[in-house]
């Protein structure tokens, strides 16, 4: 391996931060793919996550998506979005090390009015305003651990977000 092919920018963050419509926006400005470890694990899976969820549980889907993180990591040269949970595994944590990471922040108001409470969101299926708040608690110094920058999102249109990240990248 070359090392040439790595992506220009990882995006993390929890649900509802934008990580899909940022990352699509940004990929348009910058004339790169985008890709989605979530979209690649449904597409290995053959069926949503929220299904893997249901008939595999949760620590199947977390073995998924730290293959899917790996391999998304050696072959993106793109913009690269992460599943919210992605940054819970360490081997994760670690592969991040050395990539432009932009940790999207939201709080819980905005999240909560993205997400739509949790359709087809097997962590939040159950008093999703609670489990919300909790996952980002929780989250939250992870994200800050492999961030190299944070954007804020809250309130603001994807493409002034991913004019803002790109112009971090070009620094």
């Amino acid at each position: 391996m070359t090392g040439s092919t790595r992506p220009v920018c990882v995006l993390v963050g929890s649900p509802g931060s934008g990580k899909t419509t940022v990352g699509r926006a940004l990929a348009e400005a910058l004339g790169v793919e985008f890709r989605d470890t979530d979209a690649d694990i449904e597409q290995l899976a053959g069926k949503p996550i929220s299904e893997i969820f249901i008939d595999e549980g949760e620590a199947h889907f977390r073995t998924l998506e730290r293959a899917a993180v790996a391999a998304a990591l050696a072959s993106c040269s793109g913009v690269l979005a992460l599943g919210g949970g992605a940054i819970l595994a360490e081997e994760n944590r670690a592969a991040l090390v050395g990539h432009p990471v932009v940790h999207l922040s939201v709080e819980l108001t905005d999240a909560v009015k993205r997400v739509g409470l949790g359709a087809g969101r097997p962590l939040l299926a159950l008093n999703p305003r609670a489990t919300l708040k909790h996952l980002m608690d929780q989250r939250r110094p992870l994200y800050a651990e492999v961030a190299t920058a944070t954007v804020t999102t809250d309130g603001r249109a994807p493409a002034e977000i991913a004019a803002e990240i790109a112009a971090l990248l070009t620094r």
